[in-house]
C-alpha cells in the first residue's frame, strides 16, 4: 500500500523529549512553510507551536499516517539556517530537548495570535504582533532607485555613496554614517538626481532610549588598544572563526577596544552581538553604544513585552538592526550576517542559566562564532581560570591591556586585619578605624565612596532571645533575613515572607534579636556616623522595590549621593569618576563557600570593585577588611597581580583534579519527600556507577549528597558530581544517566548540568 506523494516537515517541539517529529503539509500551506518557521502542529489531544526544522520534499511508499500541519505562525521564519543549526548543536552538547531550546530562544507569540487564523490556516498580517502598545520612534533608511548612473555627473564623495549602497543595499543612515562621513548632504543630493530615495521606518523605543545622547567622537587609542584593535579586524577582514581574550585592568580601555572593532564589522556590512552580565547593570555602556552608533540598536532585556520583543527580534532578522545588546540570552539573537560576538566581564556567573536549558553564554558565543565564521572577543580584568588557561594553551588568542587608559594609576590598596583592629569609632565592628578615617579623608575631599558587603538586608538572620531558635523559612533549608525598613523576615531563595512582629514559633517569646548585617543596616550606620553625608543603597532590594539601577548611578554620576553601599551590583563595570574610595567590609566572606572556585570568585569579587576607585582626575584608595589578611585573594587583590594568583589557583587546581584539567558533570536530584528524592538519587548512581568508564575510575563519580542547600521551596535536593578528563567518556556516562531519567523516576525530578558553574 502507498500513499500518493506528499511533503512533510521535521518539527521541534517544545515538549520533555529529545527528539523532532514529523507532519505532512496541506497544499495550502505547502508553498508558505520554509525551515525557521513557527508552525501550529498537533500533538497528542493538544496544539502546540513547533519550529520547523528540516523539509521532506516526498513521502514514496509511507506506511504510516502522518498528522498535519495545522497553521503556519510567521509571515517569515523566526530563525536563519546559521542559528536553527546553532542551537540544535547546543541542544546535543547540553543534553537538553531541542524544541524546548528552540523554545527558550525565540520570542513569544501573542495570546491572541492562534486564535486570529486565515481560513487557509496562515497568520494574519502582523498578527503574531498583536499585545500591548509598543513605543517606536522614526529612523531614516537609503536605498538605490537606480544602478545605472554611468552618464550621471557625480562627485567622488557622492559616488563613494552610491558603492556602498550598491553593494549592501537598504541602509539606515546610521549605519551609513560609519562608512561615509556626514552622509546627509550627499544622499540629499542623489535624491534630487532620481538615484536615491530616504524613507522612514517605525523603530522600538523602550526605556534604554528615553533620554537623548548626544553622538560622540571615537578617541585616538593608546598603543595597546590600538594593536588589540588592528589584530581583531585583521580577523574580521579575513573572516577567520576565532576566539580571543582581551584581558584588561579595570579602567584600561576594554570597551573602546569593542567599540573599534564592532564599528569595522558595521561599515563592512556585518552584525554584532554584545552579551553582559546584567543588562539592568549597564545604562551607562548602552548608552556609550548609543553615542557611537546611534539608536539602531537592538537592546533584549527582561522589561520587554511580547510585542516589543518580537519587533525588536524581526528588526534584527530583516537586518533593520545590525546591534544586539543584552544578558546571556542575547547570543540566540538572529544577527544578519553576524561578524562579532563580545563577551563582556566573560568571567561572570551570570552568564550560565542554572533552570531548564543550561547553557553558558559565553562558551555558546565561542560556538556560534565558530559556525558563522566571526569572532569572539572575551574581554575581563578578571578571566575566569579556565578562559586563562585556554589562552595560555593557544586556544584563544591573547589580548593584554596592562594599564589604565587614564593617566591615573591603579588605586593603592590598603588590607586591614579585623583580627586585629577591634576597636571603632562608630562602635560597629565592620567599620575599622582605618576605614572610618578613610571614609572622613575623602568626605573632606568632596570625594564619593563605595562600601562594598556582599550581603542585603538589615540581618541576615534573627535569633529568638529566649529559646535562641533560628527564625528559618517553612519551606527551605535557610534562615530567614530581617528587611527592617519593609518589617519583614524575607526568605531570598523562595520569596516567602513574614511579619517581624512574628512570635517565636518554638516559645511564643517576641524578643527577635538580630544576627549578623546587611546592607541596609550598614547604610543606617553610616547615615549616623557621618551624618552631613547623602547615603545610597543599591542591592536587589532597592533595584526592584526602590529607585531602581540607574536611578541610582545616575544620582552618583550627578555626585548627588556621597556613599554608595551595595552588593555585588556596585562592583559590575560602573564607570564613576567621581568615587576615590572603596571599602570592602568583609573581603574573605565568600570564601567559606563549599565550592573549588570559591577562592577565585572572592578574588574576582576584590579586584572588580576595587576598580571602581580613582578612574576620574582623583588618586583612588581601597580598604579590604579581612579576618584572612593572607589568604592568595586577598594578598593578590593588594597588588592587582591576576597572573600571581592565576598560577597559584591552577597550581591548586591541578593537584585537586578540577577543571581545567578535568571537566564536570553535575547530577540534580529533588522531591517533595526527602526519602523519594535519596533513594531516586542513589538510583542514578546506580547507573553511573555500572558504566565501564566510572567502574575503572576514568570517570569519578562523587556522591549522591545531600545538597549544600538540603530543601528549597520545600523540596528535599540531592546531588552527585562526575569528573574527568576525558569529554567524550563524561559524555558517555551523561548519556546513560540522560536515558534512565527519561525514564522516570516516580515523584523525584532529575536534571543533567554540562559544565556547571554552580555547585550548590
Amino acid at each position: 500500500m502507498s500513499f500518493a506523494a506528499k511533503e512533510r516537515v521535521e518539527v521541534a517541539v517544545p515538549v520533555p523529549l529529545r527528539q523532532a517529529f514529523t507532519y505532512s503539509v496541506p497544499l495550502l500551506l505547502r508553498e508558505r512553510i520554509v525551515v525557521g518557521m513557527r508552525v501550529l502542529v498537533p500533538f497528542g489531544p493538544r496544539k502546540v507551536a513547533g519550529i520547523v526544522t528540516a523539509i521532506d520534499q516526498e513521502i514514496v511508499g509511507e506506511t504510516r499516517k502522518l498528522r498535519d500541519v495545522v497553521a503556519v505562525l510567521d509571515e517569515e521564519p523566526v530563525f536563519p539556517s546559521e542559528l536553527i543549526g546553532f542551537l540544535r548543536e547546543a541542544a546535543d552538547y547540553y543534553l537538553h530537548p531541542v524544541g524546548e531550546v528552540l523554545r527558550a530562544a525565540s520570542p513569544a507569540l501573542s495570546k491572541d495570535a492562534i486564535k486570529n487564523l486565515r481560513a487557509d490556516g496562515s497568520l494574519s498580517e502582523n498578527e503574531s504582533l498583536k499585545g500591548a502598545s509598543v513605543a517606536t520612534q522614526k529612523t531614516r533608511f537609503v536605498h538605490l532607485t537606480k544602478k545605472d548612473f554611468a552618464d550621471i555627473k557625480l562627485s567622488a564623495r557622492q559616488r563613494d555613496v552610491l558603492s556602498v549602497l550598491t553593494e549592501r543595499g537598504t541602509l539606515s543612515m546610521e549605519d551609513l554614517r560609519l562608512a561615509v562621513r556626514n552622509p546627509l548632504p550627499l544622499v540629499k543630493a542623489l535624491v534630487t538626481k532620481g538615484l536615491c530615495e530616504i524613507e522612514e521606518r517605525e523603530v522600538l523605543r523602550d526605556p534604554y532610549f528615553r533620554e537623548a545622547v548626544d553622538r560622540d567622537t571615537p578617541p585616538e587609542l593608546h598603543a595597546p588598544q590600538a594593536k588589540a584593535v588592528a589584530t581583531l579586524i585583521d580577523a574580521l577582514q579575513k573572516k577567520e572563526a576565532k576566539g580571543f581574550l582581551l584581558h584588561g585592568v579595570t579602567g584600561s580601555g576594554k570597551t573602546e577596544v569593542y567599540l573599534h572593532t564592532i564599528a569595522e564589522a558595521r561599515a563592512k556590512g556585518r552584525g554584532a552581538i554584545l552579551l553582559v552580565p546584567e543588562i539592568a547593570l549597564t545604562p551607562q555602556l548602552v548608552s556609550r553604544f548609543r553615542a557611537r552608533f546611534g539608536d539602531g540598536i537592538a537592546v533584549l532585556h527582561s522589561g520587554l513585552s511580547d510585542k516589543e520583543r518580537n519587533q525588536a527580534w524581526r528588526s534584527l532578522r530583516r537586518g533593520d538592526v545590525t546591534l544586539a545588546v543584552g544578558a546571556r540570552s542575547a547570543i540566540f539573537a538572529p544577527v544578519k550576517n553576524l561578524g562579532v560576538i563580545v563577551v563582556d566581564e566573560e568571567h561572570d556567573s551570570s552568564f550560565k542559566q542554572e533552570e531548564g536549558f543550561r547553557y553558558n553564554a559565553r562558551d555558546m558565543a565561542l560556538l556560534r562564532a565558530h559556525r558563522a565564521s566571526a569572532i569572539c572577543i572575551l574581554g575581563s580584568a578578571t578571566p575566569s581560570i579556565e578562559t586563562y588557561h585556554a589562552a595560555q594553551n593557544g586556544r584563544l588568542t591573547l589580548l593584554t591591556l596592562k594599564e589604565r587608559a587614564t593617566p591615573r594609576a591603579l588605586p593603592r590598596v590598603e588590607v586591614v586585619d579585623l583580627g586585629r583592629n577591634r576597636g571603632t569609632p562608630s562602635g560597629h565592628p565592620l567599620l575599622s578605624a582605618p576605614l572610618h578615617r578613610a571614609i572622613e579623608n575623602c568626605l573632606a575631599n568632596q570625594g564619593q565612596a563605595i562600601l562594598f558587603l556582599n550581603r542585603r538586608g538589615f540581618s541576615p538572620s534573627m535569633r529568638c532571645d529566649a529559646c535562641n531558635t533560628v527564625m528559618n523559612c517553612p519551606a527551605c533549608a535557610v534562615a530567614l533575613t530581617e528587611h527592617r525598613s519593609a518589617r519583614l523576615l524575607r526568605c531570598h531563595y523562595c520569596d516567602f515572607s513574614t511579619p517581624t512582629t512574628q512570635a517565636c514559633p518554638a516559645c511564643g517569646a517576641l524578643e527577635l534579636m538580630p544576627i549578623g548585617v546587611g546592607t541596609e543596616r550598614i547604610a543606617d550606620v553610616l547615615a549616623t556616623t557621618f551624618s552631613g553625608a547623602r547615603v545610597g543603597r543599591l542591592d536587589r532590594d532597592t533595584a526592584t522595590t526602590g529607585e531602581g539601577v540607574e536611578d541610582v548611578l545616575r544620582r552618583m554620576r550627578r555626585k548627588e549621593i556621597d556613599i554608595l553601599v551595595g552588593t555585588q551590583m556596585v562592583a559590575k563595570g560602573h564607570d564613576l569618576p567621581g568615587v576615590t574610595l572603596v571599602g570592602v567590609l568583609l573581603a574573605d566572606q565568600s570564601l567559606a563557600f563549599p565550592d573549588f572556585r570559591a577562592s577565585e570568585r572572592t578574588f574576582q569579587l576584590l579586584a572588580q570593585v576595587s576598580g571602581r576607585a580613582g578612574r576620574g582626575e582623583e588618586e583612588g584608595r581601597v580598604v579590604l577588611q579581612t579576618y584572612q589578611p593572607d589568604h592568595s585573594a586577598v594578598v593578590c587583590a593588594k597588588t592587582h597581580d591576576y597572573e600571581r594568583f592565576y598560577e597559584q589557583e591552577l597550581h591548586d587546581r591541578r593537584d585537586l583534579n578540577y577543571a581545567p584539567f578535568a571537566r564536570l558533570v553535575a547530577v540534580r536530584v529533588d522531591a517533595g519527600d526527602e526519602g523519594v528524592a535519596q533513594r531516586a538519587a542513589q538510583t542514578l548512581a546506580q547507573v553511573a556507577s555500572k558504566h565501564p568508564a566510572v567502574a575503572d575510575g576514568r570517570i569519578r563519580l562523587l556522591g549522591p549528597a545531600p545538597a549544600t542547600i538540603p530543601r528549597i521551596r520545600g523540596r528535599y535536593r540531592f546531588r552527585m558530581l562526575l569528573r574527568g578528563a576525558d569529554r567524550k567518556l563524561l559524555r558517555a556516562v551523561s548519556v546513560a544517566l540522560v536515558a534512565r531519567i527519561d525514564e522516570g523516576l516516580g515523584q523525584a525530578r532529575a536534571s543533567v548540568d554540562i559544565d556547571p558553574v554552580n555547585m550548590l
